[in-house]
């Protein structure tokens, strides 16, 4: 009978627990239903960004772009309104936009072997600048109040934002366990040329990871042009992009690729935006905000990083082997059979 293993998103659940805990004694506040409502709200364009920034992890990259993708998609999704084309088709042409930003993302890395750090971060400040020449740097006001359904309307009660971030959360999770390709995206991020040895479209697999965080994104700068009924050509232009990354990181998504799940990345940025929240309500300076992030950061970049070697000294004292010992006493301890004797080879 196999053991039962505790599942590693439990530890991040915990954590969320606790800190709850903590800022609800300190602030009444914090535990009313209302507050728990404004936290999902404001959170849920994070929790996009964190499920396609799981994506791109996975495959050993990273995606810088994601905050400026924000700006773009909703200032395109306002200035198509001004073309009088409907608010449903002006929400499809900011996916389409977001699709785009992936897609020259993927290209570039894949095709011109570009580390992903580069690639993402010229495109962030690409994104970034197309709506501030398209516009000169004003807002466009959006003119169809059925836009405001994104970030603004509700569904059984329950806000459109954090109902769509749901949805998505469910495909995303179904996508990635369910089918060949999400086995793809963990194969490449494990070892690239061993999954093309084994016939794994490489290129395909790291274009569709920047491609959904692209979507992602989109929908992340629809939520936001909904909720204000502007597109602001600096959206986006904050911290959004580190949070992402922190969230997925700290959900045990790792930044070497292959190791993680999107319900751990998913409860990462709950935690993030719990956090952030917690210290509004409790009436903590917005200095602080971004130095507890910051060590929230360092903290999952060290476990992330450190959790290999510890993987590897567990092991050796399990068999009862120090690092010293030669690789052969470890097939040894591994086969239970002696190790080859130079002086007794035949």
């Amino acid at each position: 009978m196999g053991r039962f293993r505790v599942p590693k998103e439990v530890g991040v659940g915990g954590v969320i627990v606790l800190v709850g805990i903590v800022m609800g004694i300190l602030s009444p506040e914090f535990r009313t239903m209302g507050n728990m409502e404004v936290l999902l709200l404001n959170g849920s364009v994070v929790l996009f960004l964190a499920l396609g920034q799981t994506f791109v992890l996975l495959t050993g990259g990273i995606d810088l772009s994601v905050g400026s993708n924000i700006a773009l998609t909703g200032m395109v999704a306002a200035l198509v309104m001004q073309m009088g084309i409907p608010w449903w088709a002006a929400a499809l042409c900011a996916i389409l936009a977001g699709i785009g930003v992936g897609l020259f993302n993927g290209c570039m890395v894949h095709f011109g072997k570009m580390p992903p750090f580069i690639v993402t971060f010229a495109t962030f400040g690409i994104s970034a600048s197309i709506p501030k020449i398209l516009t000169d740097s004003k807002s466009v006001t959006i003119i169809d109040p059925m836009f405001a359904f994104f970030g603004r309307g509700r569904i059984f009660g329950i806000p459109v934002p954090v109902v769509m971030v749901m949805l998505a959360a469910i495909a995303l999770v179904l996508f990635l366990n369910r089918t060949s390709t999400g086995v793809h995206i963990y194969a490449v991020g494990g070892n690239p040329e061993t999954a093309r040895l084994a016939g794994i479209d490489v290129g395909r697999t790291t274009i569709l990871v920047y491609m959904i965080s692209g979507v992602t994104a989109a929908c992340g700068g629809i939520i936001t042009a909904s909720r204000l009924m502007v597109g602001y050509p600096t959206a986006g232009s904050g911290t959004e992009q580190f949070y992402s990354i922190a969230s997925a990181v700290v959900g045990g998504v790792s930044l070497f690729g292959g190791v993680g799940t999107i319900l751990g990345a998913f409860l990462g940025a709950i935690l993030i935006a719990e956090v952030s929240n917690g210290m509004n309500v409790i009436g903590v300076s917005s200095y602080w905000q971004p130095l507890v992030i910051g060590v929230i950061i360092l903290v999952g970049v060290l476990i992330d990083t450190n959790r290999r070697s510890l993987s590897i000294r567990a092991l050796l004292s399990r068999f009862g082997l120090s690092k010293a010992k030669e690789p052969e006493q470890l097939v040894e301890a591994r086969t239970g059979s002696e190790p080859p004797s130079g002086g007794n080879s035949p």
